[in-house]
């Protein structure tokens, strides 16, 4: 047994698994979690516009790897691993950031590729589903700042990571929105162009008319799976594996799109820092969930329903230390 500590940094937060790792009887890894820690930090806001990372949004970040690193010491992990995605690579001044958080938790902090971000999203979420889920799967990671889409049974076989995330989204197109009212149809209507323009360009590295099963991972898609279910906190044993219609979900969709800031933030299960963002990571997933239906019911094998995973690139950069180990 391994005691790992894997913290995944994206555009918009940045989380902590410390878990006790072993080698199942199948030779898969297994994880036991001791905690699981997000802070919504927003590292990469206005990264897009600007190209590299405002200081203010890298004090934030490292304040919160300080933290985790007490966390760290507190439970006794002995490797950890620091994986940084898509803010981090697009930003000119990253050497920076790595330099700080090298500094505190003592390991060289990686900045890995959209194909890389991608492997380790669908082994996470792959390893913690079961056997309950029909191959292949496309699994999609909707994050701050990109978009993983990643088709496989037990390994990869396409993946495309697009520089379409939540963040990414609402600075482009919601930056002038008034948080007191949902997002104006005109508004609405040039994002989903744009993301449907980015779908065009995914369909040529991942075929989703062999898709068997759709599986969303990440917080957009666990923060809409709680508006679908009717929660009022956040219940992460009701949200892994939940099944949901296209319809539910695009209730959900049309709740975060049209709802004031303020009623969003309201919510007992929405995290602070993504009830501004919210809405543009719906419409992303809105778009997808649509589109793979569509090819899968035009390919013959239409998908009922859509599942949510609470495991993700989190889950697989510390099942990758066992497999290094």
């Amino acid at each position: 047994m391994t005691r790992v500590a894997a913290i995944d940094c994206g555009t918009n937060s940045i989380r902590l698994l410390v878990a006790d790792a072993t080698v199942g009887e199948d030779g898969r890894p297994c994880l036991a979690d001791l905690t699981r820690q997000m802070r919504i930090v927003r590292l990469g806001q206005g990264v897009d516009a600007r190209g590299y990372l405002d200081p203010a949004a890298i004090e934030r970040t490292v304040e919160a790897t300080v933290e985790y690193q007490r966390m760290i010491e507190k439970l006794g992990a002995t490797r950890t691993r620091f994986v940084a995605t898509s803010a981090t690579r697009d930003a000119s001044n990253s050497a920076e950031f790595v330099r700080q958080i090298r500094a505190v938790i003592g390991v060289e902090p990686e900045v890995v590729v959209g194909t890389q971000e991608a492997s380790l999203s669908f082994s996470g979420a792959v390893g913690g589903l079961g056997e309950g889920v029909s191959a292949p799967m496309l699994v999609v990671d909707i994050g701050g700042g990109s978009t993983e889409l990643v088709l496989g049974s037990t390994s990869v076989k396409q993946a495309v990571s697009i520089d379409m995330g939540a963040v990414r989204v609402t600075e482009k197109f919601f930056a002038h929105v008034d948080p007191a009212g949902g997002v104006p149809k005109a508004e609405q209507e040039r994002a989903i162009a744009w993301i449907d323009e980015q779908l065009d360009g995914a369909e040529k590295a991942v075929d989703l008319a062999r898709v068997r099963s759709l599986v969303g991972v990440a917080g957009t898609v666990t923060t809409l799976t709680a508006q679908a279910l009717g929660l009022t906190s956040y219940q992460p044993e009701r949200i892994h594996g939940a099944r949901l219609s296209a319809d539910r979900i695009e209730e959900a969709v049309r709740f975060m799109v049209d709802q004031p800031v303020s009623v969003k933030a309201s919510l007992g299960f929405m995290p602070e820092g993504r009830e501004d963002v919210i809405a543009a990571g719906a419409l992303i997933w809105s778009r997808i969930v649509m589109r793979v239906l569509e090819r899968a019911r035009d390919a013959g094998h239409p998908i009922d329903e859509v599942v949510t995973s609470e495991h993700d690139i989190l889950d697989g950069i510390a099942m990758a230390m066992i497999d290094q180990a």
